[in-house]
C-alpha cells in the first residue's frame, strides 16, 4: 500500500511531444523582409516575387545546327545549291534565300529571309567555293529553334518561393534580369555558454573542453537560409549571459539560439538570464531523445531558442527544431526535414516516453531499399558518432521493439 505522502505527492507533469513543440516554434512564422541584389550575388538565396521575362528567347528563329539555311522544296538527294552567305551567332545574313540557293550557317545564328530549314553539314557535300550538293532531304521547319521556344516577354519564368540555384539563376540572367527581389536571410544569433568553453585553437584548462556546437549550429543556419550573429561564449553568470541577449536583440536577431545551460542544474542559468531579459519561457522539456531541456520562448518579435549542451543533442535539435524555423522564415520549402521509409538493419529494443532520433548507418538494400542500422553506442556526447551517421533513425514513444528487416522511419543527413 502506497505511503501518504507518495498518495499526496503531483503527479508528474508529462514532456511535451516533440510534435507540438514544433508547432509552437513555428507558429507565425512568416517570410522576413525582402531584398533586391545582383544577380551574380543572388545564389541559394529565395525570390520574394515571381520573375517574369523581359525578352523573348531566343529572340528570333535561330539554327539549331552548323550546316545550311535553305528552302526546303529546294532539297533533295543530289541538288545543287548555290551558297550566297554566311550567317553566325551575333552577325545575321542581311540577304534572303532565293530558290536554288543557301547560306552557310552555324548554331544560334538567325535564320535568314526566305529559308525555312537547316540542312545539315553532315548532310552535304562541298562541289566549290560557291556551290553545295545536298546528300539528303530536309524537312521544313528541321534544325530551326523558333523565336520563344524558351519563354517569351511578359511570362513568368520563375515563382515566388523559388530558391534560386544553377539552374534557375541561368533562367534569371536569360531572361534578361541583373537584380532580383529575394527573402531577406533570417538573422539567428547563436551563444555557447559556460565557463568550461573555449574557442577552437585555445589551449583548453585542465578542466575545459572545446567549443564546437556553436559551429554545427551556424552551419545548420546557413544551408537552410539563414545569417549568422556569433555572440562568443557567455561565462556561469546571468550577468554575462543576458548582455548577450541583449546584444543580439540590439543586432535584430530574427532568432536567438543559446547552446548549453538550459537544464536544473545550479549552474545552467539561461532560463534566469532570458527571463532577466524579458523573455516569456513558452515551454521547458520536450519528449524527445536526444535533446530533453529544450525551452522556448519569445521576446517581442523574436524567437528564443535554448539547446542542450551535448553536441549531438544541440544537432539533433537543431535539425528537428531549428531548421525549420529558419527556412520558414526564409521562406523556403518544404519547410520540415523530409521523412523517409526503409527497413532496419539491426534490431532495436522497445523505446520509452520519449521520442528517439538514434544515429544510425544507411545502405542501400535489395530494390533500392534504404536499410537503417543504428550505430551502437548512442552516447549524446559523440560528435564522431553523428559525424559518421548517414541518418537518424526515429523511434516513436512507446514502440514497440522490432528485429532486422522490420520497417522504419528516418530521416536521412
Amino acid at each position: 500500500m502506497a505511503s501518504d505522502s507518495a498518495a499526496k505527492s503531483p503527479a508528474r507533469k508529462p514532456l511535451m511531444p516533440v510534435d507540438e513543440a514544433a508547432a509552437r516554434i513555428l507558429a507565425g512564422a512568416e517570410p522576413v523582409g525582402e531584398d533586391w541584389i545582383a544577380i551574380d550575388e543572388a545564389a541559394g538565396r529565395v525570390l520574394a516575387a515571381d520573375l517574369v521575362a523581359r525578352r523573348t528567347q531566343p529572340p528570333f528563329d535561330a539554327s539549331a545546327m552548323d550546316g545550311y539555311a535553305v528552302r526546303a522544296a529546294d532539297v533533295a538527294a543530289g541538288a545543287h545549291l548555290r551558297r550566297t552567305g554566311e550567317a553566325a551567332a551575333g552577325r545575321r545574313f542581311a540577304g534572303e534565300v532565293g530558290p536554288g540557293e543557301a547560306v552557310r550557317i552555324f548554331t544560334g545564328a538567325p535564320v535568314p529571309a526566305g529559308a525555312d530549314a537547316v540542312l545539315i553539314q553532315e548532310n552535304t557535300r562541298v562541289l566549290g567555293e560557291d556551290a553545295i550538293e545536298a546528300t539528303e532531304g530536309v524537312k521544313p521547319g528541321a534544325n530551326i529553334r523558333r523565336a520563344g521556344l524558351d519563354f517569351r516577354a511578359g511570362e513568368t519564368v520563375l515563382a515566388m518561393g523559388t530558391r534560386l540555384d544553377f539552374r534557375t539563376l541561368s533562367l534569371a540572367a536569360a531572361a534578361n534580369h541583373a537584380t532580383v527581389p529575394v527573402r531577406r536571410r533570417p538573422k539567428v544569433a547563436v551563444l555557447s555558454t559556460g565557463d568550461e568553453l573555449v574557442p577552437p585553437g585555445a589551449e583548453p584548462g585542465p578542466d575545459q573542453i572545446v567549443a564546437s556546437n556553436h559551429l554545427g549550429i551556424a552551419a545548420l543556419v546557413a544551408a537552410n537560409g539563414g545569417s549568422v550573429l556569433p555572440l562568443g561564449i557567455a561565462g556561469d553568470t546571468v550577468a554575462d549571459i543576458a548582455g548577450r541577449i541583449a546584444q543580439a536583440v540590439e543586432g535584430d536577431a530574427d532568432v536567438i539560439v543559446t547552446l548549453g545551460g538550459a537544464s536544473v542544474g545550479d549552474h545552467d542559468l539561461v532560463a534566469a538570464a532570458l527571463a532577466r531579459e524579458g523573455v516569456a519561457l513558452d515551454f521547458w522539456k520536450i519528449a524527445m531523445r536526444p535533446g530533453k531541456p529544450v525551452m522556448f520562448g519569445r521576446l517581442g518579435g523574436t524567437r528564443v531558442l535554448g539547446l542542450p549542451g551535448n553536441p549531438v543533442s544541440s544537432m539533433v535539435c537543431g535539425l528537428v527544431l531549428l531548421a525549420p524555423l529558419v527556412r520558414a522564415l526564409a521562406g523556403i520549402a518544404p519547410v520540415a526535414p523530409l521523412v523517409e521509409t526503409g527497413i532496419l538493419g539491426a534490431p532495436v529494443r522497445q523505446n520509452d516516453v520519449r521520442r528517439d532520433y538514434m544515429r544510425a548507418r544507411i545502405a542501400t538494400g535489395a530494390g533500392g531499399t534504404p536499410v537503417i542500422t543504428p550505430i551502437p553506442v548512442q552516447d549524446s556526447s559523440m560528435i564522431s558518432a553523428i559525424a559518421a551517421a548517414g541518418a537518424l533513425l526515429i523511434r516513436e514513444p512507446h514502440e514497440a521493439a522490432a528485429d532486422a528487416g522490420a520497417p522504419c522511419r528516418f530521416i536521412r543527413l
